[in-house]
């Protein structure tokens, strides 16, 4: 027997077979249509689902970095506000202490000049203390 392209079928076995695929191929193209069609509706609700999540996620980021940047305002802002706090309770304290500083320099005044008054009362008592003991030496 040669070698050939062709080969000899059975032609009632090969209408019968034929006939299977007839009665069958709508069933079956049927089916693949619709599992293609499911396919592609699935793949369809994922893309959706996929795309909701990464807005869901760029969201997140967004919330995330703008309350970094509240957090991070916020601290520079309290910064702030207690390095002006301690600048006003530095300036005050130094007011206050040159006010102390004045007020005690005054009665430093006034208490020497009192101490020079009694000092002079009491050379002034001694002098006469003195004196009325010379006139009794007299």
């Amino acid at each position: 027997m040669p070698l050939s392209a062709s080969c000899v079928v059975n032609r009632s076995e090969m209408l019968q077979l034929l006939d299977k695929v007839k009665v069958s191929f709508p069933n079956d193209l049927a089916k693949a249509i619709s599992i293609q069609r499911e396919k592609e509706s699935i793949l369809e609700q994922a893309h959706v689902q996929a795309d909701a999540v990464i807005q869901q996620a760029r969201d997140e980021v967004s919330r995330l970095v703008e309350q970094t940047t509240i957090v991070s305002s916020a601290r520079k802002e309290a910064a702030r506000i207690l390095s002006d706090a301690k600048a006003d309770s530095d300036r005050d304290r130094e007011e206050i202490e040159e006010y102390i500083d004045s007020r005690l320099a005054n009665l430093e005044v006034i208490l020497n000049k009192t101490l020079d008054v009694i000092s002079k009362g009491r050379d002034q008592l001694n002098g006469v203390e003195t004196k009325h003991v010379l006139s009794k030496l007299k």
